[in-house]
């Protein structure tokens, strides 16, 4: 079979397989893998450098289907070429338990780096990779060695482009030149409601070429012009790369190619009959794959073991002349943190010097600084009043590759840039904004809390005690709202000390991301000879003080800052001969994951009267503080005033919290009579 024969049968493999896959499914998205199969097949089979025997090789080339609406694209790949991915999985396509969802889910085993689906996430995360893999490379490569030299591919769509997180992404990109970045625009010009001049005319080739980006136009048909324009983009080492591919969604389909019905739905049986033959397909049997086409494919493996192979034999001699990096990449690979850094973190004791929870992440954070070399991050232009900035270290820029971040006013693109350096396999990285703009972030948050990723967030100045800057900055509804995010680890330490404790929890988790809740204002050290020790803060809550003599009458449970109001209306709750348990409560995650045992010696059972005091909305409470508990939150925006002010004024206060506690008791005896 002459080469255009094989490359057609190649492409129309993959069209059919998707087309096929959705039909059976009765649901999906069968255009976008028709149009753009032509533009996937030179880029698997003429550049991507992968190993389908070990899908996690470190210098592999990334790719991502950023377009996750056409996930039977992604599939099919797989299995062509493959990975762990067989015919009955294609065929489970969308169905319960199978390795085929309707978009892609993060799975390294088999070949999918990342997960995608809502648009313009897979394009934040691929810049996330090009910075990952530059940081890796300046770190790790030496003249000869060029141990991290990969590419990051992605397939995007006009939604993801219509998306404000990839303009976003896309700036920072351009300025900081991460010219390992190589996306084919799939250029098909619909979208569900029908044609893309109904939202979208902007000339998508000079904003990129503003942006800073090399841009070119190609016929997504045209197999040597699609490969011609990669080697260019190849060749660009200063400015990522936007290949615009003109294609035609559902190509082939007699009736339904250039319109929005294969955008979300099945060709239909006819429609289906008719695609292939037009494009002279067997009718049946479904999921028909010529054995010429397969075969051509998967030469992948043999290729992938070559790639793998020289690059162990260049690991192997590299190791040799520099065996400290050899020892650190092998750290690295593994996240491996050591046991040095514990020993670096700040000790928190003077009672006498309050400090806010923000100002002590930043001591903590530079101090384990170079004890973690793999931890690199930033802020949305917040590092003074985040205290991210790491005092000792370079900036990433355009022509360095340093451990601090600037991501600018960019607080969604930086979630997925967060993502992208995550699924290096190798980094730890964090960022930092204000809580209140968590909001922005909170689709990147969600991907990796579902990715399991172990991302950091430092999101300070977390609640009205920021003060004067009013309710458009005071986070309110923030703190449950994350916390209804699953998998997410939400932390807000009362002080110092248990910031420090937050810090060496989060850096030790890596089963998703954590979130850091911290304070603007200053707050008193907890004097750990009076009070139980920080290191409670590992099981998300624990007792601070028990009353001085016999059981607790009622129960107070705080986090963050009111965790000291707590501790001050103890005092005039066992002068009035009031016995009262304090109880921190940093996490609730963490405090959820504890025996039922644990969770009971806390919360004892039998204690019915229980207060929780938060500077949030309220939500969520109920289930610890139970049916005769009250809950002291806020259930309105802040106003603009001195934190102190702001917090007499919506009742955080002894006298209040005294109160309360007094009318729960006489209640709650009431009930009892």
């Amino acid at each position: 079979m002459d080469q255009t024969k094989l490359d057609d049968l190649c492409i129309n493999t993959i069209r059919m397989l998707a087309v096929d896959a959705v039909e059976k499914a009765k649901s999906g998205h069968p255009g976008m893998p028709m149009g753009a199969a032509a533009i996937a097949y030179v880029l698997w089979t003429k550049f991507l450098r992968h190993n389908p025997r070990n899908p996690s090789w470190p210098n592999r080339d990334r790719f991502v289907l950023s377009a996750g609406h056409g996930s039977t694209l992604l599939y099919s790949l797989l299995y062509l070429t493959g990975y762990d991915m067989s015919l009955e999985d294609i065929k489970n396509f969308r169905q319960w338990g199978s390795k085929t969802p309707g978009h892609p889910e993060y799975d390294i085993s088999l070949g999918i780096e990342t997960t995608t689906g809502p648009l313009g996430q897979g394009f934040g995360t691929g810049v996330g990779m090009a910075i990952a893999q530059r940081y890796l490379a300046d770190y790790f490569n030496r003249p000869g060695y060029p141990l991290f030299d990969y590419y990051i591919y992605a397939i995007v769509s006009d939604g993801d482009l219509m998306e404000g997180v990839s303009s976003e992404a896309a700036s920072l990109a351009g300025h900081l030149k991460l010219g390992k970045i190589i996306y084919i625009y799939d250029d098909n010009h619909i979208t569900i409601e029908g044609s893309t001049e109904l939202t979208f005319s902007e000339d998508v080739g000079k904003k990129f070429t503003a942006l800073g980006w090399q841009v070119q136009n190609v016929d997504g048909y045209d197999l040597e012009g699609i490969a011609r324009a990669i080697t260019n983009a190849q060749q660009e080492k200063k400015k990522p790369s936007l290949i615009i591919a003109r294609t035609h969604i559902a190509y082939g389909s007699p009736n339904k190619q250039d319109t929005a019905a294969s955008h979300g739905a099945p060709l239909g049986p006819e429609e289906v009959k008719l695609t292939k033959q037009n494009l002279n397909w067997p009718l049946e049997p479904e999921f028909y794959v010529p054995q010429e086409a397969l075969d051509y494919y998967r030469k992948a493996i043999e290729r992938g073991k070559i790639y793998e192979q020289e690059w162990q034999n260049m690991f192997e001699s590299y190791s040799k002349e520099f065996p400290e990096l050899a020892q650190q990449w092998q750290m690295f690979s593994k996240r491996e943190l050591g046991e040095t850094w514990k020993e670096k973190i700040p000790k928190f004791e003077d009672a006498n010097t309050p400090v806010a929870t923000r100002s002590a992440s930043g001591k903590v954070l530079n101090a384990i600084a170079p004890y973690i070399p793999n931890l690199i991050g930033g802020s949305a232009d917040l590092a003074p009043s985040n205290q991210t900035y790491l005092n000792d270290y370079q900036d990433f820029g355009p022509e360095t590759s340093g451990r601090n971040l600037h991501f600018g006013i960019r607080e969604h693109a930086m979630g997925t840039v967060l993502n992208g350096i995550a699924l290096s396999q190798a980094l730890i990285p964090y960022g930092g904004t204000f809580l209140v703009f968590s909001d922005y972030m909170r689709p990147a948050i969600r991907m990796a809390a579902m990715m399991k990723l172990p991302v950091i967030y430092v999101f300070t100045h977390d609640s009205i005690g920021l003060g004067e800057d009013g309710p458009t900055h005071q986070p309110i509804e923030h703190l449950p709202s994350l916390r209804t995010i699953p998998n997410l680890t939400v932390i807000r330490p009362a002080d110092a000390t248990e910031t420090a404790v937050a810090w060496e929890v989060a850096l030790e988790h890596r089963n998703g991301p954590v979130a850091l809740i911290l304070t603007r204002q200053k707050l008193p050290i907890i004097d750990r000879k009076k009070f139980a020790s920080a290191t409670g803060l590992k099981r998300g809550a624990y007792v601070l003080v028990d009353p001085p003599e016999g059981r607790p009458e009622v129960i107070l449970l705080a986090t963050g800052s009111e965790v000291h109001l707590a501790l001050e209306a103890y005092e005039e709750l066992t002068n009035k001969k009031i016995a009262t348990r304090v109880v921190s409560m940093p996490s609730w995650e963490l405090f959820e994951k504890q025996p039922q045992s644990y969770r009971d010696e806390i919360l004892l059972p039998q204690v019915t009267a229980r207060l929780a005091i938060e500077a949030s909305y309220p939500l969520g409470w109920r289930c610890y503080v139970g049916l005769d508990g009250d809950i002291l939150g806020i259930t309105t925006f802040g106003a603009s005033a001195p934190y102190k002010i702001l917090f007499e004024k919506y009742g955080f206060t002894v006298d209040n919290v005294v109160a309360k506690v007094e009318a729960i008791l006489a209640r709650v005896n009431k009930n009892k009579c």
